[in-house]
């Protein structure tokens, strides 16, 4: 898909690798200029000097979303930097570190992965929304998870942040529709990167992992590159008329779910 985005200036957050920085690719090979938000100062860095000496246009800026001072400060770099901010993806986020039932969550671990994935998300919007609201348009796209669509045991501080990312989601598209402001949100299944269920060699799955798939229609785990397409969708012209969407990019595991996971 190609779509004219050179008059566009995105804000990418967790835009240094992963999902994000395929993200971050996408948005760069289709015009637009991009501020990649990280916490990581090496991977921020990296990310955006392979786009520059590509010849696209990028910075980096190093911001933990759980600081909302940082998110401040890194949406005012970019605004010092390209005095516009069309775009905005939140992809910034962590996963449950602990799987175990939810008595048994350590109030650290919940309150790590609020703070990141849940009121990361809101601080930067809070942040760009008033930006968007000036220029009378914007796009933003939220990057969910399978997980706040579905319940998964045994990780109840994820399941919780990213099921508020896909309601949030709606209330913004609700609440800044008037202001030609589209929010959407993208929900991730079992992508690239999930190695857990793969042996010691890193290549072959454990009986878990073969299991994992059986309740993924398409049979297979997703490539970045797949999220990195619905999110270019979206803020495209061609999904003018969406908002308030969470689109499930997920080879089918939310009709295919199976309880035990």
């Amino acid at each position: 898909m190609q779509v004219d985005l050179k008059n566009d200036v995105a804000l990418v957050t967790g835009g240094a690798r992963g999902i994000g920085r395929a993200i971050v690719q996408d948005l760069v090979d289709n015009g637009a200029a991009v501020a990649i938000v990280d916490v990581h100062e090496e991977n921020c860095a990296r990310a955006a000097k392979e786009i520059n000496d590509a010849g696209g246009t990028a910075i980096g800026v190093v911001c933990d979303v759980s600081d909302n001072d940082q998110v401040v400060a890194a949406v005012q770099k970019t605004m010092n930097r390209f005095g516009k901010i069309t775009i905005l993806v939140n992809d910034a986020g962590i996963g449950n570190p602990q799987r175990v039932i939810t008595h048994e969550q350590s109030l650290e671990t919940w309150r790590k992965v609020i703070d990141i994935d849940l009121n990361g998300m809101f601080y930067v919007c809070k942040a760009v929304l008033p930006i968007m609201v000036d220029q009378k348009g914007g796009r933003i796209v939220n990057i969910a998870s399978v997980a706040g669509l579905v319940p998964l045991r045994l990780q109840s501080a994820y399941d919780a942040a990213k099921a508020g990312v896909v309601n949030f989601t709606r209330i913004m598209a609700v609440e800044y529709g008037q202001y030609g402001i589209r929010v959407n949100t993208v929900a991730p299944g079992t992508m690239e990167n999930v190695t857990v269920f793969y042996g010691s060699d890193g290549k072959t799955f454990t009986p878990e992992g073969k299991r994992l798939l059986e309740h993924v229609p398409l049979g297979r785990y997703g490539y970045f590159s797949e999220i990195a397409h619905a999110v270019l969708f979206l803020v495209s012209p061609d999904a003018s008329y969406v908002t308030g969407a969470a689109l499930p990019v997920d080879g089918g595991w939310v009709c295919g779910y199976h309880r035990d996971f």
